[in-house]
């Protein structure tokens, strides 16, 4: 075990993708044990053999569908005719465009890509620094993960056996708490640096409107999931065909926003997202594998109540440890790394599958915005060329922000646990 702890960190601190890192490690593990090495490929390969987890790729295909069929551009205007006239009023666009697509893309990358593409640049012209176009572009991605269709969600409710419809549901209170986090402190930052507000009052309600209307084929897809789940009309997989079917059709008949030329560039786009999502399940399985058998669950389990057996303290030294584990490792291969070992400790303190699954995802999320490895500052800073350093500085009062509500839905569990209590 020890070398294979070595190799990890090596690998890690030479800079190797994390999947590689973690496939790398667990190889040389079982290298050392004959009996054991040809259980990698066989333990790679089992991993994926899961219907439910066709609902990633389709899913993957409806947010690049939704993001090149002109769907973002309503989108947009929609934002912008809601909180436009807010101090800080292109960030703020910036924020509550995240909300909408979030709602459709599932990841925290796709979406701060979006941003830091379409709506960074033109921060950049009216005087907003490079690195707050930046920072908010990457902390309004926080948003994806948790509202439906999260990707993270549909991972955590495969490793749990936990209710994909209940989690969907369960994330979209969270969300709302995470826009209006990052909308206040947009708004206090931008009065601080006199980031003024596009325009001086807020558009006419025809006007809005009129944006909605525009943008309603988009707006209606979240609405399509939770109902078709909640209606047991679905599974999880068929809601993932039938999301995809839907986005396609709207970008390409309806908004027109791309053509049949471009559904070749659009399912290539989609493929190798797919595949960077696979392979590092299949890596982070064999590693699960080598917690199984070096009994880490019992041995974390033994630990953390040796802390205390309040489940409030447990909780609390949790988030502590995937917050700091999260700047250091991707956040979807922390999260299926660590969700069989935690699963065991949260049963045993009596907390709500349901509830930990909205925190894991949301407290990884917050690791992939905070340097040093955060995938997706690396996502947003290749993109708007700001430096780490820049970065980090703008990052402090937003990091506060989400930390904040992170600590907020963890000790209240109503918060999350509310509306599927309700509709389930």
């Amino acid at each position: 075990m020890m070398t294979a702890a070595l190799t990890f960190l090596l690998l890690l601190a030479v800079g190797v993708p994390i999947a590689f890192v973690i496939l790398g490690a667990s190889t040389i593990y079982f290298i050392l044990n004959p009996l054991m090495a040809s259980i990698v490929a066989q333990r790679m390969g089992s991993a994926l053999e899961s219907f439910p987890l066709l609902a990633v790729p389709f899913f993957i295909v409806a947010g690049a569908a939704m993001a090149r069929g002109g769907i973002a551009r309503r989108l947009y205007h929609l934002a912008d005719g809601l909180v436009g006239h807010w101090w800080g009023g292109l960030a703020q666009v910036a924020v509550m465009n995240s909300l909408f697509l979030g709602a459709m893309s599932g990841s925290s990358n796709a979406d701060a890509a979006i941003d830091a593409r379409t709506i960074a640049p033109i921060m950049r012209e009216r005087g907003y620094s490079n690195g707050f176009a930046s920072v908010v572009s990457a902390a309004s991605g926080a948003i994806a993960p948790i509202m439906p269709p999260s990707i993270g969600l549909i991972i955590y409710g495969l490793l749990t056996d936990t209710s994909i419809g209940k989690l969907f549901t369960a994330g979209v209170i969270p969300a709302m708490l995470i826009t209006a986090a990052l909308l206040v402190t947009v708004r206090i930052v931008s009065k601080r640096r006199g980031y003024a507000p596009e325009r001086a009052t807020r558009l006419p309600a025809p006007e809005i409107a009129a944006r909605a209307k525009s943008a309603g084929w988009a707006l209606a897809m979240p609405v399509l999931l939770l109902v078709g789940l909640r209606g047991g009309w679905f599974t999880p997989t068929e809601l993932g065909a039938i999301a995809a079917l839907y986005a396609f059709v709207v970008g390409l008949v309806i908004y027109r926003g791309f053509h049949w030329s471009e559904t070749y560039d659009l399912l290539r786009e989609s493929a190798r997202t797919t595949a960077n999502v696979l392979f590092i399940i299949a890596a982070a399985a064999v590693f699960s594998m080598i917690l199984a058998l070096e009994q880490a669950p019992q041995k974390l389990i033994a630990v953390l109540l040796g802390v205390s057996d309040n489940k409030w303290v447990v909780l609390l030294v949790i988030n502590l440890l995937l917050l700091v584990l999260g700047t250091l490792l991707e956040g979807l291969a922390l999260m299926i790394i660590l969700v069989p070992v935690l699963l065991e400790v949260t049963r045993t303190l009596g907390i709500d599958p349901v509830h930990f699954g909205i925190v894991l995802v949301f407290n990884t999320t917050i690791g992939s915005i905070t340097p040093p490895v955060g995938t997706v500052l690396f996502t947003v800073c290749s993109i708007t060329k700001c430096s780490i350093e820049e970065f980090t500085r703008e990052a402090l009062p937003f990091l506060a922000a989400l930390v904040a509500v992170l600590l907020l839905l963890t000790f209240v569990p109503p918060l999350v646990t509310v509306l599927p209590n309700l509709l389930y």
